[in-house]
C-alpha cells in the first residue's frame, strides 16, 4: 500500500481477509485513490481511522468485536472529516437505515462493480452520497410508508420479531452476553440487534431502550416488591 497525498486516502474494513485483500488490490488500480490501511473488524477500523485519518473508510457491516454500524457511528462522532462508505452483502431495511443513521454517506452491496466502488469512494470524499440502486428503491419505499406511520411516533419503526425479543431482554436487565446465551447467537449478532434497536427507537443507551420497551408494550411492568404475608 502506498500513500499519495493528492489521492483520496482509504482504509478498508472487512473481517474476511480474502475480500479485504481483494478490495485493497482493486482500489489500488483506481486513479485518485490510495489505500493507507486495513482493518479486520469494526474495532480495528475505529483504531485505524484514528491513527491514519483517511478521507474514506470502506466499511463492511457484519464484523466481530464491533459491527460496521457501531464503528461508523464512532468514526463519524470522533472524526467528522472521515466519510464512511458501506460495502456489504446486506441490503435489508434494517442494515441500510442503521448504517445511514450512523453517518454512512455511501451504501453499496458487494456485487458492485470496480467502477461503482471507485465512484462511491471519490464521491464520499467530496461529500456526496452514492447509493446502490436497490438501496435507493428501499429508501423510497420506506419514505412512502413513513407518513402512515408518523402518527405512531417512535413505535412506527417496525422492529423485527428478533429485535423485539432482544429489546424485551434488554428491559429485563440482561447483558449482551446473557442475551446471546438465551437466544443461542453470538455476542456480535446481539450487538448488531442492539444497535438497530437504538437506531429505530431513538435510544442513546440501554436505559432509554428499556423505557421505550415499557412505554410501547415490548415489556410488562416490573414485578412489585414482595409484601409480607398477613398473619
Amino acid at each position: 500500500m502506498t500513500e499519495n497525498t493528492e489521492a483520496v486516502t482509504v482504509v478498508v474494513a472487512d473481517d474476511q481477509s480474502a475480500v479485504r485483500e481483494g478490495l485493497v488490490l482493486l482500489l489500488g488500480t483506481l486513479p485518485g485513490i490510495a489505500v493507507i490501511g486495513e482493518a479486520e473488524d469494526g474495532e480495528a477500523a475505529v483504531e485505524a481511522a484514528a491513527a491514519k485519518n483517511p478521507r474514506v473508510v470502506l466499511m463492511d457491516l457484519n464484523m466481530p468485536r464491533c459491527d460496521g454500524v457501531e464503528a461508523t457511528r464512532r468514526i463519524r462522532a470522533s472524526q467528522p472529516q472521515t466519510q464512511v462508505v458501506v460495502l456489504t452483502t446486506y441490503s435489508d431495511d434494517d442494515s441500510i437505515i442503521g448504517a445511514l443513521r450512523a453517518g454512512a454517506l455511501g451504501y453499496l452491496t458487494k456485487d458492485a462493480t470496480r467502477a461503482e466502488i471507485g465512484r462511491a469512494v471519490l464521491a464520499a470524499a467530496a461529500g456526496q452520497a452514492v447509493l446502490d440502486p436497490e438501496v435507493q428503491r428501499r429508501l423510497l419505499s420506506a419514505a412512502v410508508r413513513a407518513p402512515a406511520a408518523a402518527d405512531a411516533g417512535p413505535a412506527a419503526d417496525d422492529l423485527t420479531p428478533r429485535e423485539a425479543e432482544v429489546l424485551r431482554l434488554i428491559a429485563a436487565g440482561r447483558s449482551n452476553r446473557e442475551i446471546a446465551r438465551a437466544l443461542f447467537v453470538s455476542e456480535a449478532t446481539v450487538k448488531t440487534h442492539v444497535n438497530r434497536i437504538f437506531a429505530k427507537t431513538g435510544s442513546r443507551d440501554r436505559s432509554q431502550a428499556t423505557r421505550y420497551a415499557y412505554t410501547h408494550g415490548y415489556a410488562g411492568p416490573p414485578d412489585p416488591p414482595d409484601r409480607p404475608v398477613p398473619r
